[in-house]
């Protein structure tokens, strides 16, 4: 299958100084990147918190940028508010789209750097795309049944720590690389375990699912937020304690007063049963150590 994602948009960086200047701000290492390969990457706030999510993929001497299309105008401005004198230029690629591929007898292309599972993610020319409502539905179906996040639509943008939505398990986030915006928060998080909210894939009894940050509750107290729902399956940002703890007293978990069950998703390192790593490093080693001085 493919679908044209028409609520996506198109960035580029070019200009000597692109690479260096990318990778010094945002969240992953895109300064090995090959010519079509992406990354999974976050610019955050100084306080660690996610202010954009998107994919860099390599293009000649050029880095794009596949954004949200909500966030495009907002990314940009910020990329330019940290260019100071550094030679790159920042525009916004209105003739370029994003498709993605997906299923079986997927052809070769860049893949979905966050999953594999995902397919192939191309950035192409926007003229004679058909951008069907459907395809766009059945391709955000097909990505929360993997239970990957989306910012904006999963979780809200510059109240999240990239622990939260996993960029750590999803390819979004290095470890090894140099000082970013926010990164001594992060590599704090990661060597400290002290990550509380990660990614659950939840389905409803019924095909109904009430609007992105509707509250799942137990015993009325708050375990987990709804993001996106497609047909009864949907992602959450949920308190992994507060629902271990909720399924091993028995206690339903409920969303707008229908009852849900909570999946984890087959990437995650954490379990619900208490076993899990535990560390909140995705590697469970709890070994995380800040490379900023």
């Amino acid at each position: 299958m493919h679908a044209t994602l028409s609520d996506r948009a198109v960035l580029a960086i070019r200009g000597a100084d692109a690479v260096t200047f990318l990778s010094g701000l945002v969240t992953a290492d895109v300064s090995g990147l090959a010519d079509g390969v992406s990354s999974h990457a976050g610019l955050l706030t100084p306080q660690g918190k996610v202010l954009f999510e998107f994919i860099v993929q390599r293009n000649g001497e050029a880095l794009l940028i596949d954004v949200a299309e909500a966030q495009a105008a907002s990314l940009a401005k910020r990329l330019g508010f940290y260019k100071l004198r550094a030679a790159v230029e920042i525009e916004h690629l209105a003739d370029r789209a994003v498709v993605a591929e997906w299923g079986e007898g997927v052809g070769n292309g860049p893949r979905d750097p966050r999953l594999d599972a995902l397919g192939i993610r191309r950035i192409v020319a926007a003229g004679g795309l058909d951008a069907e409502p459907s395809a766009l539905r059945a391709y955000h179906a097909h990505r929360i049944a993997h239970a990957v996040p989306e910012g904006g639509a999963d979780y809200a943008f510059g109240d999240t720590f990239p622990h939260d939505a996993c960029f750590d398990l999803l390819g979004g986030v290095s470890f090894s690389k140099g000082c970013y915006v926010g990164q001594e928060v992060v590599s704090r998080m990661r060597h400290r375990g002290t990550a509380r909210r990660r990614v659950l894939g939840l389905l409803a009894q019924n095909d109904a699912l009430p609007d992105p940050g509707t509250e799942i509750i137990a015993a009325e107290r708050p375990v987990a937020m709804l993001g996106s729902s497609v047909d009864g399956r949907g992602i959450a940002i949920a308190r992994i304690d507060r629902v271990r703890d909720a399924l091993a007293d028995g206690v339903p978990m409920t969303c707008n007063g229908e009852q849900i069950r909570f999946e984890v998703p087959a990437w995650a390192d954490y379990l619900l049963d208490g076993d899990g790593d535990g560390d909140g490093d995705g590697d469970g080693d709890g070994d995380g150590q800040s490379a900023c001085s």
